[in-house]
């Protein structure tokens, strides 16, 4: 990224997950930084962070903490975003969001770079990050959308624990620790509910990621179907979803049902995937080659696998998607973005 300009970069959530991998992804990628701020809540505020080899001190973010700003990388709960998002558009600062605080403001883009690249210079200075379990579908199924066409999809997700947050990582370790030695699990986090009930993830599978609405959905499902036709830019489309927490601690796996408008030839519709962008096509059932979570995790791609025509419906297609939810299901998405804004005023 030589020859740019450099930008006063802001991260909200520094402390947290998705804004450590924001971290590593700038410095990684050269990102052409003037200064960058560093900003949490007062409880984490005073930590210290690494970058490019010096020390930097994490502040609180406050209204006045874009002052200067030209891009800020939001990652900090959605009730941060939507109190603090409104002040730094109004200093001037171009705003990308991984909460779902803005993703169906009708004004704001829902982007995912490598699916609608274009609707980014549509921003009134935010730019939404879709949920991590939608990131990886669309941009498994772009190829497919733009070449037959999509009538309808069913996706059942196998979402890791790092996506409820550090704490429920270390409750699955525990309670797998506990498990083995015998002891009560003692569940304390998962699922993230209205409810105080809580359940053993360690050696299980939840059915429940978010709320539940009166639908009987979840809010985690209700993001799927909503964001899918938003980014598609499709409302024709008809999407339900399942959405289920595993004992995994990064990769969120996908069980894809896709219904195309047209009749189409396997080894065409994997080659399609195989040469989209960010996809990697892993399908080799012979030597048993599919994508894992364990070896999506730390990688920036999204994998997919397992492509077979339906058994009862053959303009449909089947297949399993992997990738990292903290990557390219939130940080290295959001980079992207950031890349093409620095890009693009260069």
């Amino acid at each position: 990224m030589s020859n740019q300009k450099l930008f006063n970069v802001a991260v909200v959530g520094a402390t947290g997950a998705v804004g450590e991998q924001i971290l590593r992804l700038l410095e990684e990628r050269n990102f052409p930084i003037q200064q960058l701020k560093l900003l949490s809540s007062a409880r984490s505020a005073g930590s210290k962070l690494q970058f490019i080899g010096q020390e930097m001190t994490v502040e609180t973010a406050t209204p006045d903490s874009f002052q200067g700003v030209d891009i800020a990388l939001f990652s900090a709960g959605g009730s941060v975003s939507l109190e603090l998002i409104p002040h730094a558009v109004r200093h001037g600062a171009v705003c990308i969001d991984n909460t779902s605080a803005y993703r169906m403001d009708p004004e704001t883009p829902l982007v995912v770079p490598e699916v609608n690249i274009d609707k980014i210079s549509e921003h009134r200075g935010v730019i939404a990050n879709p949920n991590c379990s939608t990131i990886q579908m669309v941009a498994a199924l772009k190829p497919l959308y733009d070449r037959y066409g999509i009538s309808r999809i069913i996706v059942s997700t196998y979402q890791a624990v790092s996506g409820a947050g550090a704490r429920a990582i270390d409750e699955m370790l525990r309670q797998s620790r506990e498990v083995l030695a015998g002891n009560d699990a003692e569940p304390q986090i998962l699922p993230v509910g209205s409810l105080p009930v809580k359940h053993q993830i360690a050696f299980n599978a939840i059915p429940q990621i978010d709320k539940f609405m009166d639908n009987g959905f979840t809010y985690e499902e209700i993001k799927m179907i909503n964001e899918t036709k938003k980014i598609m830019s499709d409302d024709s489309l008809e999407v339900t979803a399942t959405c289920v927490r595993i004992p995994v601690v990064y990769g969120h796996s996908e069980s894809v049902y896709v219904e195309l408008k047209q009749d189409f030839d396997v080894e065409e519709a994997k080659q399609l995937i195989a040469d989209a962008p960010g996809i990697v096509l892993q399908d080799n059932p012979a030597e048993q080659v599919y994508p894992l979570a364990t070896e999506a995790a730390g990688k920036l791609d999204t994998y997919v696998g397992r492509v077979r025509r339906d058994l009862s419906n053959p303009r449909a297609l089947n297949m399993w998607i992997v990738s990292d939810n903290l990557l390219k299901g939130a940080a290295w998405n959001a980079v992207q973005i950031a890349e093409y804004i620095a890009i693009e005023q260069k």
